[in-house]
């Protein structure tokens, strides 16, 4: 962005507190300043700098979605970089300032056709932008396949792994694994030497075995609750081990239905709201209607038809972030897990907090929350029509 606009008299959700009546100063695509308004109207602007009376809106920082398959009928499974390039413009619209496409577990051959398509289209976006790519697989547990394909899950291969480095160019962020495979623990070491982060997913693992998995680093669960070995007064499993040690973060889908609201409560009352991440795990059809003869239909979310199994959610990270105030978390820590969150545990220190030096990603809302505009690298979305 040329040029710099300075966003007034409205309550600015930081990140890391919360700014009643103040400014924020944007100046090519990052935060120049934020500040109150006695400051702001002290200051004196160059006539270039655009000044937008916000009338007491809320200003949060741009939602991050770390987990998400497709959605506006634009997706991951179709293998081309120009239907992400439509997702990222779709996402837009939601208040998703950037995301991670995620490539669920998938034959090798398409594979690496997905990740091709990512990587080719990274740096093109005219939307939300890609930080990344999310591999939820290969290498996941048979007993806790969910809506996972069956012939994409794989044992534990380090030269697949090395492939599918070598055909992602440095640009693979997160993984979901199953912890208690074995050979785990080399494919652990190889991704932590690569910055690769590792969660644990699909995954039948005990409690030991999760322990075990965290002394490799692997302390961030994918879908709490979903697809995993649940709790257990005998065996904690998984959940447990999410519940009982603080160190571990946890991602969860925030349509009501994968994750039930009060279970929601108890993740905020078991940890802290610096563990815990929103996502929407959404699908191609996500805000789209499927196709009549599609082998899964929706209510409320994704299911086969076969056999009811859930596969995926439709929400947005903007239903996301609303239900989350509906259930009766503080827009506090609705932003700090739709934003601050995701962007410090996948190593995006750019961005999730509106604070000086970082990149101008906000949303503008209303009282109520609604979306009114959104601000991606201090360009509009909506007022611009990305």
């Amino acid at each position: 962005m040329e040029g710099a606009v300075c966003l007034h008299n409205a309550t600015i959700y930081t990140g890391f507190s919360v700014m009643k009546n103040c400014a924020i100063y944007v100046k090519n695509g990052k935060i120049a300043d934020v500040y109150n308004e006695k400051r702001f109207q002290q200051k004196k602007f160059s006539p270039k700098v655009r000044i937008i009376d916000m009338c007491g809106a809320n200003i949060v920082p741009g939602f991050i979605d770390t987990h998400i398959h497709g959605s506006g009928g634009f997706s991951t499974d179709d293998m081309t970089a120009e239907s992400i390039l439509g997702l990222s413009e779709f996402l837009a619209g939601f208040g998703v300032s950037a995301f991670i496409p995620t490539i669920s577990a998938t034959p090798e051959a398409e594979l690496m056709k997905k990740i091709k398509a990512v990587v080719k289209a990274m740096g093109k976006e005219k939307g939300a932008r890609i930080l990344g790519i999310h591999l939820e697989g290969p290498f996941l547990s048979p007993a806790r396949i969910g809506g996972q394909p069956a012939e994409g899950i794989s044992p534990v291969d380090l030269p697949l792994m090395e492939r599918i480095y070598k055909a992602a160019k440095g640009k693979i962020i997160n993984m979901t694994v199953a912890p208690e495979l074995k050979n785990m623990r080399e494919l652990a070491l190889y991704c932590i030497e690569r910055n690769i982060i590792l969660q644990a997913g699909h995954t039948d693992a005990t409690y030991e075995q999760m322990i075990e998995g965290m002394q490799v680093n692997i302390v961030h669960l994918t879908h709490m609750f979903n697809a995993m070995r649940p709790l257990h007064h005998r065996e904690p499993g998984v959940v447990g081990a999410g519940l009982i040690h603080r160190e571990i973060s946890c991602e969860f889908i925030g349509d009501g239905v994968h994750t039930n609201p009060n279970l929601i409560k108890l993740l905020i009352q078991s940890k802290t709201a610096d563990k815990l991440v929103l996502i929407t795990d959404a699908l191609k059809y996500a805000q789209v209607t499927p196709p009549a003869d599609a082998d899964f239909y929706f209510d409320k979310c994704f299911k086969r038809k076969l056999d009811e199994v859930i596969i995926g959610s439709g929400i947005t990270m903007l239903d996301g972030f609303r239900n989350l105030i509906a259930y009766g978390v503080s827009p506090e820590d609705a932003v700090r897990m739709a934003a601050v969150n995701p962007a410090r545990i996948m190593q995006q220190s750019e961005r999730g907090t509106l604070v000086p030096g970082r990149v101008a990603d906000l949303n503008i809302m209303d009282k109520n929350f609604n979306l009114i505009d959104s601000m991606i690298g201090g360009n509009f979305v909506r007022e611009k029509k990305i």
